[in-house]
């Protein structure tokens, strides 16, 4: 397949790099405490996770410099920003 990007799953989404950092964001957030966490309908905080999750996705920012077009790049660091400032809001809490 010479396509940059896989075929739509059976839940019509397209796997890209975007959906799968934004993917990465939706689990760092249900970390935080931030959105249910769909597999037990509730909220919780595990702070330990969140770090690991946001840690990854650091690590695919310096891993892809150069690699990633200008909205891809810009979704990384957007998401970062916002998930380490709920991330330090969320440690003060402690």
């Amino acid at each position: 397949m010479s396509n940059e990007q896989s075929p739509p799953d059976a839940g019509g989404l397209t796997m890209d790099f975007s959906t799968f950092i934004l993917s990465l964001n939706a689990s760092s957030l249900i970390h935080l405490g931030e959105i249910h966490d769909p597999q037990l309908k509730e909220i919780s905080v595990n702070l330990p996770a969140a770090k690991h999750t946001i840690e990854i996705l650091e690590i695919l920012k310096e891993k892809t410099v150069g690699n990633l077009d200008d909205n891809e790049s810009k979704l990384l660091s957007d998401i970062l920003y916002n998930l380490r400032l709920k991330f330090i809001q969320h440690s003060k809490g402690d």
